[in-house]
């Protein structure tokens, strides 16, 4: 009687063995490219991200100032904008919350006392160059290059001191435009 289950258990053995196969298949992989641009490191392609430009802080000063530079800033040094190859990247600065508010003055762009009983504003202006020779006029277009490489658009500021000046603090939102 011992020999029934073992030849059982053997011949079980022998036909699980014989039951292995190889499964076959495949996987299908495919990406979709679209032109885009990659600003400040977000990824436009889709059109409806917001970017954030940075910031241009021109620091304490007292209400005697004659000027201050600043330049703009976000997690690097200027506007990084890296588009497809063949897209030419239009960049353009509104003349911010305050255009035409302030009194006549050196800068063409105003920053508005913030809580104040009157209005009150110190003129500034954007500059294209650390030595700020090249005004970056209200709406003037700066074209890119096409050639699919990361560029830096550096934007340098400069406020102008007044006579009559408060304390507190002033600001301006200024637009920008990425034109493809």
């Amino acid at each position: 009687m011992r020999l029934i289950p073992l030849t059982a258990a053997t011949l079980l053995l022998t036909l699980a063995g014989t039951a292995h196969a190889d499964i076959t298949g495949e996987i299908d992989a495919t990406i979709t490219l679209q032109p885009g641009c990659i600003i400040n490191g977000a990824n436009t392609a889709d059109g409806t991200t917001a970017v954030d430009f940075g910031a241009l802080d021109f620091g304490a000063q007292t209400t005697v100032f004659a000027q201050a530079d600043a330049e703009v800033q976000n997690t690097s040094s200027g506007i990084v904008i890296q588009c497809s190859q063949g897209i030419t990247p239009v960049i353009s600065f509104d003349g911010g919350l305050n255009a035409g508010a302030a009194p006549t003055g050196p800068g063409s762009r105003a920053l508005a006392l913030q809580g104040g009983t009157a209005p009150q504003y110190v003129t500034y202006n954007l500059y294209a160059d650390a030595g700020r020779s090249t005004v970056i006029a209200n709406d003037d277009a700066l074209t890119l290059s096409a050639d699919g490489q990361a560029q830096t658009v550096n934007v340098y500021g400069r406020a102008f001191g007044a006579t009559g000046l408060v304390a507190g603090t002033y600001t301006d939102v200024i637009g920008v435009v990425i034109t493809l």
